[in-house]
């Protein structure tokens, strides 16, 4: 993709779509059907929502858990103040070390992280020398149990894909019913033109049952994940 695409430049995009539409033989877009394109861009349409999503609050949070935990990920519900000592305790109870590469979020700073004497943290992007990452998660999906990452200078991809122990601080208010209510948030905290470059889905730990049908950890990503549910 270009850079003017990507940043974009409306020239640019006019060119290269014209050059598809070319390409597929049909002529530009005008009358009606320019109307219709633009309404659904301008008023997306909302998709479908699965019921099992629609509850109330403290019910989604407790759907969250019980499929985080049935898709291999392990769940910890805290309070603020608890979260670094629940961190620097799940190291401890796996023998993990207790160094972590972490997103340069403020919601994380907001951690009193130095309570933690033991526990090294490193700011930044994932090293492939990493070999435990804690990040937040722009939200939490109720119905698959899924975490969703926003990427952009307070959250590097990297640091959901590189280590192999990926920790995540979930706030039980970022959890919705379903997917379409995750892309609504989306709009509203970005904007048109605005929204991050990658958002990952991210369900429990990496995992394949390509070999011999079974089930195997750690197989494109992190082979732990620990979700931290904080208290609101």
């Amino acid at each position: 993709m270009s850079d003017a695409l990507r940043n974009g430049d409306g020239t640019a995009r006019a060119q290269i779509l014209g050059g598809i539409r070319r390409s597929l033989r049909r002529g530009e877009l005008a009358g009606e059907a320019r109307k219709v394109v633009e309404t659904r861009l301008a008023e997306p349409p909302r998709g479908p929502s699965v019921a099992r999503g629609q509850l109330p609050q403290a019910e989604k949070v407790a759907l969250f858990c019980q499929w985080a935990e049935t898709l291999n990920a392990t769940v910890a519900r805290v309070g603020p103040a608890e979260v670094p000592g629940e961190v620097s305790a799940y190291l401890a109870r796996n023998n993990l070390p207790a160094t972590v590469a972490m997103a340069p979020s403020p919601l994380l700073e907001g951690y009193d992280w130095a309570s933690q004497k033991m526990l090294s943290i490193r700011r930044g992007r994932g090293e492939g020398s990493d070999q435990v990452s804690v990040t937040g998660a722009f939200a939490g999906i109720a119905e698959t149990g899924t975490v969703v990452m926003a990427s952009g200078p307070d959250h590097p991809v990297s640091l959901n894909l590189l280590p192999d122990t990926h920790v995540v601080v979930l706030r039980e208010g970022d959890i919705v019913g379903g997917y379409e209510d995750v892309w609504g948030r989306l709009r509203a905290r970005y904007g048109k033109n605005l929204m991050p470059r990658t958002v990952n889905t991210i369900t429990g730990p990496s995992r394949t049952g390509d070999i011999e049908q079974a089930m195997e950890l750690g197989a494109h990503g992190p082979r732990r994940m620990h979700i931290l549910v904080v208290r609101d």
